[in-house]
């Protein structure tokens, strides 16, 4: 069982230099801006992802249809927060 987990471990790593993260900003409801981070939808751990996020940031915010979505334009500060979880910051594109 072990081994598994450590297998585990190194897939979800490799993942994390593959992905290909998009983060931009949009406009909602009540012209909001919103901060929007897609190509997560394939991580099973994308919702703790998500609460860390809006923890860190103080706003609020959810995964919904493989998205994040957070309340305000917080663009940079995700940014650096990925790359502090371990994604590669080539993977990161900003818009």
């Amino acid at each position: 069982m072990s081994d598994d987990f450590s297998m585990d471990e190194l897939v979800r790593e490799l993942d994390k230099e593959r992905a290909r993260i998009i983060i931009s900003k949009d406009i909602r409801r009540y012209n909001k801006p919103t901060t929007v981070i897609s190509g997560l939808q394939d991580r099973k751990d994308a919702p703790e992802i998500t609460k860390k996020m809006k923890t860190k940031i103080g706003t609020g915010g959810t995964f919904k249809d493989g998205k994040i979505i957070l309340q305000g334009d917080h663009r940079d500060t995700v940014k650096a927060m990925l790359i502090a979880m371990g994604f590669g910051e080539d993977a990161i594109e900003v818009m």
